[in-house]
Protein backbone atom coordinates (compact mmCIF):
# COMPACT_ATOMS: atom_id res chain seq x y z
CA UNK A 1 0.00 0.00 0.00
CA UNK A 2 1.49 3.65 -0.80
CA UNK A 3 0.81 6.02 1.71
CA UNK A 4 -0.16 9.29 0.85
CA UNK A 5 1.16 12.47 2.94
CA UNK A 6 -2.54 13.04 3.77
CA UNK A 7 -3.16 9.18 4.79
CA UNK A 8 -0.15 9.45 6.95
CA UNK A 9 -0.79 13.41 8.60
CA UNK A 10 -4.73 11.14 9.37
CA UNK A 11 -2.53 8.31 11.16
CA UNK A 12 -0.15 10.49 12.76
CA UNK A 13 -3.43 12.52 14.75
CA UNK A 14 -4.76 9.30 15.64
CA UNK A 15 -1.88 7.69 17.13
CA UNK A 16 -1.09 10.98 19.10
CA UNK A 17 -4.47 10.90 20.62
CA UNK A 18 -4.02 7.04 21.26
CA UNK A 19 -0.77 7.40 22.20
CA UNK A 20 -1.56 10.65 24.94
CA UNK A 21 -4.68 8.40 26.66
CA UNK A 22 -2.19 5.23 27.14
CA UNK A 23 -0.17 7.67 28.82
CA UNK A 24 -2.97 8.61 31.31
CA UNK A 25 -4.02 5.23 31.48
CA UNK A 26 -0.55 3.96 32.05
CA UNK A 27 0.63 7.02 34.52
CA UNK A 28 -1.95 6.33 37.38
CA UNK A 29 -0.84 2.70 37.34
CA UNK A 30 2.79 3.85 37.46
CA UNK A 31 1.71 6.97 39.97
CA UNK A 32 0.41 4.28 42.49
CA UNK A 33 3.18 1.97 42.49
CA UNK A 34 5.64 5.10 43.14
CA UNK A 35 4.02 6.10 46.16
CA UNK A 36 2.93 2.80 47.54
CA UNK A 37 6.33 0.88 46.79
CA UNK A 38 8.15 2.67 49.78
CA UNK A 39 5.66 1.60 51.96
CA UNK A 40 4.95 -1.70 50.97
CA UNK A 41 9.07 -2.85 51.33
CA UNK A 42 9.28 -1.07 54.77
CA UNK A 43 6.14 -3.03 55.34
CA UNK A 44 7.06 -6.80 54.47
CA UNK A 45 11.06 -6.23 55.14
CA UNK A 46 10.24 -4.69 58.78
CA UNK A 47 13.35 -1.46 58.19
CA UNK A 48 12.55 1.21 56.87
CA UNK A 49 16.29 1.12 54.97
CA UNK A 50 15.06 -1.31 52.63
CA UNK A 51 12.03 0.87 51.42
CA UNK A 52 14.49 2.50 48.96
CA UNK A 53 14.43 -0.80 47.60
CA UNK A 54 11.30 -0.82 45.64
CA UNK A 55 12.42 2.11 43.60
CA UNK A 56 15.33 0.69 42.87
CA UNK A 57 13.69 -2.03 41.58
CA UNK A 58 11.03 0.05 39.34
CA UNK A 59 14.16 1.74 37.48
CA UNK A 60 15.89 -1.91 37.32
CA UNK A 61 12.72 -3.46 35.14
CA UNK A 62 12.71 -0.38 33.21
CA UNK A 63 16.62 -0.78 32.42
CA UNK A 64 16.46 -4.42 31.87
CA UNK A 65 13.33 -4.04 29.54
CA UNK A 66 14.35 -0.97 27.32
CA UNK A 67 16.34 -2.76 24.79
CA UNK A 68 14.23 -5.88 24.42
CA UNK A 69 11.30 -3.86 23.92
CA UNK A 70 12.48 -1.99 21.17
CA UNK A 71 13.79 -4.75 19.31
CA UNK A 72 10.59 -6.02 19.63
CA UNK A 73 9.38 -2.91 18.45
CA UNK A 74 11.64 -2.96 15.08
CA UNK A 75 10.95 -6.35 13.91
CA UNK A 76 6.75 -6.60 15.13
CA UNK A 77 5.86 -2.63 15.45
CA UNK A 78 4.57 -0.03 18.30
CA UNK A 79 1.52 -1.56 19.03
CA UNK A 80 3.27 -5.30 19.82
CA UNK A 81 5.90 -3.61 21.86
CA UNK A 82 3.24 -1.27 24.10
CA UNK A 83 0.94 -4.23 24.73
CA UNK A 84 3.79 -6.27 26.00
CA UNK A 85 4.57 -3.73 28.37
CA UNK A 86 1.04 -3.61 29.53
CA UNK A 87 1.15 -6.91 30.24
CA UNK A 88 4.32 -6.82 32.20
CA UNK A 89 2.39 -4.45 34.38
CA UNK A 90 -0.22 -6.04 34.85
CA UNK A 91 1.46 -9.07 35.78
CA UNK A 92 3.31 -7.22 37.94
CA UNK A 93 0.49 -5.59 39.92
CA UNK A 94 -0.54 -9.35 40.72
CA UNK A 95 2.47 -10.48 41.76
CA UNK A 96 2.69 -7.09 44.35
CA UNK A 97 -0.60 -8.16 45.57
CA UNK A 98 -0.19 -11.75 46.23
CA UNK A 99 3.42 -10.53 47.76
CA UNK A 100 1.56 -8.25 50.50
CA UNK A 101 -0.79 -11.18 51.02
CA UNK A 102 1.90 -13.76 51.40
CA UNK A 103 4.24 -11.09 53.59
CA UNK A 104 6.56 -11.91 51.28
CA UNK A 105 9.18 -9.23 50.35
CA UNK A 106 11.41 -11.44 47.66
CA UNK A 107 8.20 -11.36 45.65
CA UNK A 108 7.05 -8.27 45.94
CA UNK A 109 10.42 -6.42 44.94
CA UNK A 110 9.80 -9.33 41.59
CA UNK A 111 6.77 -7.92 41.20
CA UNK A 112 7.69 -3.81 41.30
CA UNK A 113 10.34 -4.79 38.50
CA UNK A 114 7.78 -6.22 36.15
CA UNK A 115 6.02 -2.72 37.14
CA UNK A 116 9.43 -1.12 35.94
CA UNK A 117 9.10 -3.73 32.86
CA UNK A 118 5.78 -2.26 31.53
CA UNK A 119 6.81 1.74 32.49
CA UNK A 120 10.05 0.97 29.38
CA UNK A 121 6.70 0.65 26.97
CA UNK A 122 5.11 4.08 28.60
CA UNK A 123 8.39 5.82 28.46
CA UNK A 124 8.72 4.38 24.72
CA UNK A 125 5.26 6.00 23.66
CA UNK A 126 6.95 9.68 23.61
CA UNK A 127 8.89 7.88 20.75
CA UNK A 128 6.06 5.98 18.86
CA UNK A 129 4.81 9.54 18.64
CA UNK A 130 7.67 11.01 16.64
CA UNK A 131 7.60 7.70 13.67
CA UNK A 132 5.86 9.89 11.65
CA UNK A 133 5.79 13.14 12.38
CA UNK A 134 6.55 15.64 10.28
CA UNK A 135 9.94 17.10 10.93
CA UNK A 136 8.55 21.01 12.17
CA UNK A 137 5.57 19.26 14.02
CA UNK A 138 8.04 16.30 16.13
CA UNK A 139 8.85 18.34 18.84
CA UNK A 140 5.21 19.39 19.43
CA UNK A 141 3.82 15.73 18.70
CA UNK A 142 6.27 14.19 21.32
CA UNK A 143 6.06 17.28 23.71
CA UNK A 144 1.78 16.60 24.03
CA UNK A 145 2.14 12.88 24.54
CA UNK A 146 4.93 13.33 27.65
CA UNK A 147 2.22 15.82 28.94
CA UNK A 148 -0.57 13.42 28.85
CA UNK A 149 1.98 11.89 31.58
CA UNK A 150 1.18 14.65 34.06
CA UNK A 151 -2.70 14.21 34.06
CA UNK A 152 -1.75 10.12 35.22
CA UNK A 153 0.89 10.68 37.56
CA UNK A 154 -1.17 13.19 39.40
CA UNK A 155 -4.13 11.13 39.25
CA UNK A 156 -2.42 8.44 40.94
CA UNK A 157 -1.22 8.98 44.09
CA UNK A 158 -4.55 10.98 44.69
CA UNK A 159 -6.26 7.61 44.46
CA UNK A 160 -4.41 6.26 47.22
CA UNK A 161 -6.89 7.26 50.09
CA UNK A 162 -9.94 6.01 48.16
CA UNK A 163 -8.46 2.83 47.07
CA UNK A 164 -7.87 1.86 50.62
CA UNK A 165 -11.53 1.86 50.99
CA UNK A 166 -12.16 -0.24 47.80
CA UNK A 167 -9.73 -2.97 48.68
CA UNK A 168 -11.23 -2.90 52.11
CA UNK A 169 -14.26 -3.57 50.48
CA UNK A 170 -12.73 -6.10 48.19
CA UNK A 171 -10.69 -8.09 50.69
CA UNK A 172 -7.24 -6.62 49.53
CA UNK A 173 -4.38 -7.13 51.93
CA UNK A 174 -3.31 -3.45 53.41
CA UNK A 175 -1.44 -0.56 51.37
CA UNK A 176 -2.61 -2.56 47.97
CA UNK A 177 -6.62 -1.08 47.33
CA UNK A 178 -5.35 1.73 44.67
CA UNK A 179 -3.90 -1.66 42.56
CA UNK A 180 -7.69 -1.61 41.97
CA UNK A 181 -7.57 1.28 39.98
CA UNK A 182 -4.36 0.27 38.84
CA UNK A 183 -5.06 -2.79 37.21
CA UNK A 184 -8.28 -1.27 36.01
CA UNK A 185 -6.21 1.54 34.13
CA UNK A 186 -3.65 -0.71 33.00
CA UNK A 187 -5.84 -3.17 31.15
CA UNK A 188 -7.92 -0.46 29.44
CA UNK A 189 -4.64 0.70 28.01
CA UNK A 190 -3.92 -2.62 26.66
CA UNK A 191 -7.01 -2.49 25.55
CA UNK A 192 -6.99 1.38 23.83
CA UNK A 193 -3.61 -0.03 21.96
CA UNK A 194 -4.83 -3.31 20.69
CA UNK A 195 -7.75 -1.97 19.41
CA UNK A 196 -6.96 1.85 18.31
CA UNK A 197 -2.87 1.42 17.55
CA UNK A 198 -3.89 0.62 14.04
CA UNK A 199 -2.21 0.64 11.64
CA UNK A 200 1.20 0.50 13.11
CA UNK A 201 3.15 4.02 13.14
CA UNK A 202 6.75 2.48 12.82
CA UNK A 203 5.77 0.22 10.29
CA UNK A 204 4.54 2.74 8.06
CA UNK A 205 7.56 4.70 8.66
CA UNK A 206 9.74 1.04 7.77
CA UNK A 207 7.63 0.82 4.79
CA UNK A 208 7.89 4.58 3.76
CA UNK A 209 12.03 4.07 3.68
CA UNK A 210 11.87 0.81 1.98
CA UNK A 211 9.87 2.02 -0.83
CA UNK A 212 12.15 5.53 -1.20
CA UNK A 213 14.51 5.34 -4.04
CA UNK A 214 17.84 4.01 -3.74
CA UNK A 215 19.69 7.68 -3.46
CA UNK A 216 16.56 9.79 -3.24
CA UNK A 217 17.49 13.57 -1.15
CA UNK A 218 14.46 13.21 0.83
CA UNK A 219 15.37 9.75 2.88
CA UNK A 220 16.73 9.98 6.03
CA UNK A 221 20.03 10.39 6.65
CA UNK A 222 21.83 8.93 9.02
CA UNK A 223 23.61 10.89 11.63
CA UNK A 224 25.21 8.89 14.31
CA UNK A 225 27.27 11.49 16.11
CA UNK A 226 24.55 13.85 16.77
CA UNK A 227 22.25 10.62 18.29
CA UNK A 228 25.31 9.82 20.53
CA UNK A 229 25.04 13.51 21.65
CA UNK A 230 21.22 13.46 22.08
CA UNK A 231 21.69 10.24 24.02
CA UNK A 232 24.32 11.64 26.54
CA UNK A 233 21.89 15.03 26.52
CA UNK A 234 19.00 12.96 27.74
CA UNK A 235 20.78 10.99 30.23
CA UNK A 236 22.68 13.29 31.43
CA UNK A 237 19.99 15.97 32.27
CA UNK A 238 17.95 13.03 33.46
CA UNK A 239 20.65 11.82 36.08
CA UNK A 240 21.14 15.50 37.00
CA UNK A 241 17.06 15.91 37.85
CA UNK A 242 16.75 12.50 39.70
CA UNK A 243 19.85 13.13 42.15
CA UNK A 244 18.90 16.12 43.15
CA UNK A 245 15.38 15.76 43.34
CA UNK A 246 15.93 12.25 45.29
CA UNK A 247 17.87 13.99 47.99
CA UNK A 248 15.35 17.06 47.91
CA UNK A 249 12.78 15.20 50.75
CA UNK A 250 15.82 14.06 53.07
CA UNK A 251 17.33 17.46 53.22
CA UNK A 252 13.85 19.52 53.55
CA UNK A 253 13.60 17.14 56.59
CA UNK A 254 16.51 18.62 58.42
CA UNK A 255 15.20 22.50 57.23
CA UNK A 256 11.84 21.88 58.73
CA UNK A 257 11.27 18.22 60.65
CA UNK A 258 7.89 19.51 61.96
CA UNK A 259 6.15 20.36 58.38
CA UNK A 260 8.13 18.13 56.28
CA UNK A 261 4.96 16.55 54.60
CA UNK A 262 3.52 19.47 53.68
CA UNK A 263 6.60 21.54 51.99
CA UNK A 264 7.76 18.01 50.85
CA UNK A 265 4.41 17.57 48.71
CA UNK A 266 4.31 21.35 47.71
CA UNK A 267 7.68 21.45 46.55
CA UNK A 268 7.68 18.03 44.99
CA UNK A 269 4.14 18.89 43.72
CA UNK A 270 5.86 21.71 41.85
CA UNK A 271 9.13 20.34 40.71
CA UNK A 272 6.28 17.40 39.05
CA UNK A 273 5.08 20.41 37.06
CA UNK A 274 7.58 21.71 36.08
CA UNK A 275 8.41 17.83 33.96
CA UNK A 276 5.34 17.62 32.36
CA UNK A 277 3.14 20.69 32.14
CA UNK A 278 5.08 22.98 30.31
CA UNK A 279 6.17 20.21 27.49
CA UNK A 280 4.12 21.03 24.58
CA UNK A 281 5.86 24.66 25.12
CA UNK A 282 9.25 23.20 24.84
CA UNK A 283 8.38 20.94 21.53
CA UNK A 284 7.14 23.44 20.00
CA UNK A 285 10.33 25.90 20.86
CA UNK A 286 12.29 22.77 19.49
CA UNK A 287 10.49 22.63 16.38
CA UNK A 288 11.12 26.98 15.82
CA UNK A 289 14.38 27.40 17.43
CA UNK A 290 16.35 23.93 16.73
CA UNK A 291 16.66 20.75 18.79
CA UNK A 292 20.28 21.91 20.01
CA UNK A 293 19.47 25.21 20.74
CA UNK A 294 15.95 23.84 23.33
CA UNK A 295 18.29 21.41 24.73
CA UNK A 296 20.81 23.94 25.79
CA UNK A 297 17.76 26.18 26.70
CA UNK A 298 16.99 23.01 29.31
CA UNK A 299 20.53 23.27 30.50
CA UNK A 300 20.48 26.75 31.03
CA UNK A 301 17.45 26.25 33.64
CA UNK A 302 19.09 23.07 34.97
CA UNK A 303 22.31 25.26 35.91
CA UNK A 304 19.78 27.68 37.41
CA UNK A 305 18.33 25.45 39.43
CA UNK A 306 22.02 24.15 40.89
CA UNK A 307 22.75 28.06 41.42
CA UNK A 308 19.85 28.57 43.37
CA UNK A 309 20.54 25.24 45.39
CA UNK A 310 23.99 25.83 46.19
CA UNK A 311 23.90 29.55 47.27
CA UNK A 312 20.96 29.58 48.85
CA UNK A 313 20.12 25.74 50.08
CA UNK A 314 18.68 26.82 53.61
CA UNK A 315 16.19 28.04 52.48
CA UNK A 316 12.55 26.51 51.89
CA UNK A 317 11.48 29.32 49.01
CA UNK A 318 14.97 28.78 47.01
CA UNK A 319 14.77 25.04 47.03
CA UNK A 320 11.29 25.08 46.15
CA UNK A 321 12.29 27.49 43.13
CA UNK A 322 15.49 25.22 42.30
CA UNK A 323 13.42 22.00 41.83
CA UNK A 324 10.58 24.41 39.74
CA UNK A 325 13.46 25.02 37.38
CA UNK A 326 14.88 21.70 37.75
CA UNK A 327 12.05 19.94 36.21
CA UNK A 328 11.70 22.44 33.33
CA UNK A 329 15.08 21.93 32.29
CA UNK A 330 14.56 17.86 32.54
CA UNK A 331 11.54 18.95 30.13
CA UNK A 332 13.33 20.94 27.45
CA UNK A 333 16.11 18.75 27.31
CA UNK A 334 14.11 15.53 27.33
CA UNK A 335 11.47 16.46 24.82
CA UNK A 336 14.35 17.86 22.35
CA UNK A 337 16.81 15.36 22.79
CA UNK A 338 14.00 12.60 22.15
CA UNK A 339 13.27 14.27 19.44
CA UNK A 340 16.99 15.10 18.08
CA UNK A 341 17.55 11.51 18.10
CA UNK A 342 14.92 9.90 16.61
CA UNK A 343 15.39 12.49 13.25
CA UNK A 344 19.48 11.91 13.24
CA UNK A 345 18.55 7.74 13.13
CA UNK A 346 17.52 5.98 9.94
CA UNK A 347 13.88 4.59 10.24
CA UNK A 348 15.55 1.26 10.89
CA UNK A 349 17.82 2.13 13.47
CA UNK A 350 15.31 4.60 15.27
CA UNK A 351 14.36 1.67 18.28
CA UNK A 352 17.32 -0.04 18.89
CA UNK A 353 18.94 3.45 19.40
CA UNK A 354 16.00 4.53 21.50
CA UNK A 355 15.97 1.56 23.70
CA UNK A 356 19.65 2.23 24.04
CA UNK A 357 18.47 5.49 25.60
CA UNK A 358 16.14 4.67 27.56
CA UNK A 359 18.23 2.19 29.61
CA UNK A 360 21.24 4.36 29.19
CA UNK A 361 19.03 7.22 31.10
CA UNK A 362 17.42 4.92 33.53
CA UNK A 363 20.61 3.39 35.10
CA UNK A 364 22.74 6.57 35.41
CA UNK A 365 19.59 8.25 37.11
CA UNK A 366 20.00 5.20 39.32
CA UNK A 367 23.54 4.97 39.72
CA UNK A 368 23.26 9.20 40.32
CA UNK A 369 20.88 8.17 42.88
CA UNK A 370 22.72 6.27 45.00
CA UNK A 371 26.16 8.85 44.60
CA UNK A 372 23.34 11.70 45.44
CA UNK A 373 22.86 10.18 48.85
CA UNK A 374 27.00 9.39 49.55
CA UNK A 375 27.61 13.39 48.25
CA UNK A 376 24.52 14.95 50.31
CA UNK A 377 26.56 13.10 53.38
CA UNK A 378 29.64 14.33 52.73
CA UNK A 379 29.46 17.90 51.60
CA UNK A 380 25.71 19.04 51.91
CA UNK A 381 23.22 20.04 49.20
CA UNK A 382 24.97 22.90 48.10
CA UNK A 383 27.84 20.38 47.01
CA UNK A 384 25.27 18.41 45.84
CA UNK A 385 24.19 20.70 43.43
CA UNK A 386 27.45 21.63 42.33
CA UNK A 387 28.74 18.68 41.46
CA UNK A 388 25.47 17.72 39.52
CA UNK A 389 26.56 21.21 38.17
CA UNK A 390 29.70 19.16 36.09
CA UNK A 391 27.29 17.22 34.06
CA UNK A 392 25.60 20.31 32.92
CA UNK A 393 28.65 22.05 31.62
CA UNK A 394 29.54 18.49 30.32
CA UNK A 395 26.06 17.96 28.10
CA UNK A 396 26.62 22.22 27.08
CA UNK A 397 30.27 22.00 25.80
CA UNK A 398 29.56 18.55 23.97
CA UNK A 399 26.79 20.68 21.99
CA UNK A 400 28.74 21.59 18.99
CA UNK A 401 29.22 17.94 17.97
CA UNK A 402 25.54 17.25 17.18
CA UNK A 403 25.90 19.86 14.46
CA UNK A 404 28.13 17.86 12.51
Amino acid sequence: MTWTAEAVARVQRRTVAVLAAGQVLGGIAFGATISLGALLAADLSGQEALSGLATASVTLGAALCAIPLARLAARRGRRFALTLGNLFALVGIAVVIIAAAARSFPLLLVGVILIGAGNAGNLQSRFAATDLARDDRRGRDLGFVVWATTVGGVLGPLLLTPGESVGQWLGMPPLTGAYAFSIVAQAAAFVLYVIALRPDPLKIAQQQERDRPAGSVVGHVDRPIAARYAVFAVAGSHTVMASVMAMTPVHLAHLDPAHVTTVVGVTIALHVFGMYGLSPLFGVASDRLGRIQTILLGQVLLAASLVVAAVWPQSQLAVLIALLLLGLGWSAATVAGSALLTESSAPSLRPRRQGRSDTIMTLSAAVGSVLAGVILGAIGYGGLALVALLVVVAVTALSPFARR
